[in-house]
């Protein structure tokens, strides 16, 4: 009986080892001892200002983006939002770039969605292709995805799940292979993955969500398309 007990405790360790290599963060609230990575202190940020400049030079890849009044924007009086309810997936890229390392981060707001409620980062965006790191507020996880004609869960993390109406914050910072992403300000998410090289930065968000965003930003060292 003791040697059964102890192949079991064997058989779960080495499951959740298991997980630990496809990037599934469980366990604790935020990661606890990991170092932090960091674009170069010197690369200066682009902050993408809708109310002064509106969305001219961004693509919409799909969705509804427009610039509307809000009451209690974090950065002005207007903000960002994504209105359409019948796609799979909303993308809309910002102008500049394309970036290799990064440092990204928004605020978001979902305002509305029974399906889904979610806003997100969108890096290394070059012909369709992109990575993601979104939250959802209608699911108590926080991931990390790559899409290629899909999309392919790379790392996930228990969160509580970001309050519907109220503004959160998404940062994400990818040096080379090396991602990190927080959720109001905790960091849970650390992952490797080599797939896309570099790109372009934009929002995201899925299905039927409504979602505001303010205050979009990026450090990043320019480089092509690799």
């Amino acid at each position: 009986m003791q040697s059964l007990t102890m192949s079991r405790r064997g058989l779960l360790r080495a499951t959740l080892a298991g997980l630990g290599m496809y990037g599934v963060t469980r366990g604790a609230p935020a990661l606890a001892g990991v170092t932090e990575i960091k674009v170069p202190d010197n690369v200066p940020e682009e902050k993408f200002d809708v109310e002064t400049q509106g969305i001219e030079g961004w693509t919409t890849v799909d969705g509804q983006w427009t610039v509307e009044a809000m009451v209690g924007a974090p950065s002005g009086r207007k903000v960002l939002v994504q209105r359409a309810t019948k796609n799979e997936f909303n993308v809309i890229v910002a102008p500049g770039g394309p970036y290799s390392d990064v440092d990204v981060s928004m605020k978001f707001k979902p305002v509305a969605g029974r399906e889904d409620a979610s806003g997100g980062i969108v890096f290394r965006f070059t012909d369709g292709k992109y990575y993601v790191v979104r939250a959802n507020a209608l699911e108590d996880n926080f991931r990390l995805y790559s899409y290629d004609r899909g999309r392919r869960q790379l790392a996930t993390a228990a969160v509580k799940a970001p309050a519907l109406g109220q503004w959160h914050t998404v940062r994400l910072v990818a040096v080379g292979d090396h991602m990190q992403a927080w959720l109001d300000g905790k960091l849970y998410l650390d992952h490797r993955d080599a797939r896309f090289k570099s790109g372009r930065v934009g929002l995201w968000t899925k299905a039927d969500s409504v979602t505001a965003f303010d205050g979009f930003g990026v450090r990043g060292t320019k480089g092509g398309v690799r």
